[in-house]
């Protein structure tokens, strides 16, 4: 039989059936922003028909639109398995915004009504001399003392919250690690009014004054289990394996701790430290209880009374004036920028310190 007399046996692929889901339409790209386009008129205009004052409801209605529109027009156009996934989606894009709102809301007040008293003069003069109901004075003297409450509180937690960590997650074995675990659970939950009262009492018993130390005793209690569980969830995020290779080099435990182990986690660790300085940074009542507050700069944090950054806000909210109002405000956003800037130095640490990649 020659080669131009074989016939082709083969059929034709069977052409896909008018159910398959990939020859399904899909919605474009821009289908998700007009969604909520459409959702937010729709809730606005609800809201005004209705008559509702408060636009906290025309949100809530207007996310429960975005949810639904996105679901009903994905089930009409795709098919139910992806209408279920894009209300996942959408679910988690509402949560995200009203969890970013009230944030915005907050650092758009803080910032409107913080700069019309925030200026060069205000950061560089204390209250001395200044009646709390007039304008003037400033926030030289609590941003003096919330510098060195919390950088005495900071030197003394994360060595003492590091080694810990370290004891916990490269040593810890039997009852002792357990009660150290329980202990540092327990902290963790302390209130700040509590840990105040301890030193208060110690303070007290010793026949010691108040100053900024004592102040700075009492963030430790409270910024210690931060920085403990922070770094024993870094700590445990390193792989065994690097712990192993330079175990069989022969390097001894404690130099691959130092070199291997810490350095890898080292940018997490910042970041919990930093969380722990924003945990103590704004606490009032263990300054209330054991600095007691000053309207004079006192650069000495073991002599004499100290103010800080949160005692200085409540104590000019509580004047009541109009100035003591802007005071307030502007020291709230000279804490907010405080914060901001500590983890923007957190961050630069960790990538300076993070260990290199590639050869």
């Amino acid at each position: 039989m020659s080669h131009a007399t074989v016939k082709d046996t083969r059929t034709d692929a069977p052409a896909p059936r008018r159910g398959n889901t990939l020859s399904r339409r899909g919605l474009p790209r821009w289908a998700q922003p007009a969604f909520a386009v459409v959702s937010v008129a729709l809730g606005c205009g609800i809201g005004m028909a209705a008559g509702w004052e408060s636009r906290v409801q025309w949100g809530l209605v207007s996310a429960l639109l975005f949810v639904a529109i996105s679901y009903t027009t994905t089930s009409a156009v795709e098919n139910r398995r992806q209408a279920r996934d894009r209300l996942a989606t959408s679910v988690v894009w509402v949560c995200f915004v009203l969890a970013v709102i009230p944030l915005l809301s907050l650092i758009w007040v803080t910032v409107s009504r913080g700069v019309k008293a925030l200026d060069g003069y205000f950061l560089t003069h204390s209250m001395a001399g200044v009646p709390g109901f007039e304008p003037g004075g400033g926030v030289y003297h609590a941003l003096v003392g919330t510098l060195e409450q919390v950088g005495l509180a900071t030197l003394i937690s994360v060595p003492v919250g590091l080694l810990t960590a370290v004891y916990l997650v490269e040593y810890g074995k039997g009852a002792l690690a357990r009660a150290v675990t329980f202990f540092v659970d327990v902290m963790t939950g302390i209130p700040s009014i509590v840990a105040g009262l301890f030193i208060l009492s110690i303070m007290l018993l010793a026949g010691w004054s108040p100053s900024g130390f004592m102040g700075s005793l009492a963030l430790t209690i409270l910024m210690i289990p931060v920085v403990v569980r922070s770094t024993e969830e870094m700590l445990k995020l390193v792989p065994n394996e690097l712990r192993e290779a330079s175990l069989a080099l022969g390097v001894p435990k404690w130099r691959t701790i130092t070199k291997v182990v810490i350095p890898t986690a080292v940018g997490g660790i910042s970041t919990g430290v930093m969380l722990a300085v924003a945990r103590i940074a704004g606490e009032t009542a263990p300054i209330m209880l054991l600095v007691f507050g000053s309207q004079l700069i006192n650069t000495n944090p073991f002599e004499g009374a100290q103010s800080s950054l949160p005692f200085y806000i409540w104590e000019q909210y509580r004047v009541g004036s109009e100035a003591s109002y802007d005071r307030a405000w502007a020291a709230a956003l000279v804490l907010i920028a405080f914060v901001m800037i500590l983890n923007l130095v957190a961050r630069g640490i960790a990538r300076w310190k993070a260990p290199k990649t590639g050869r």
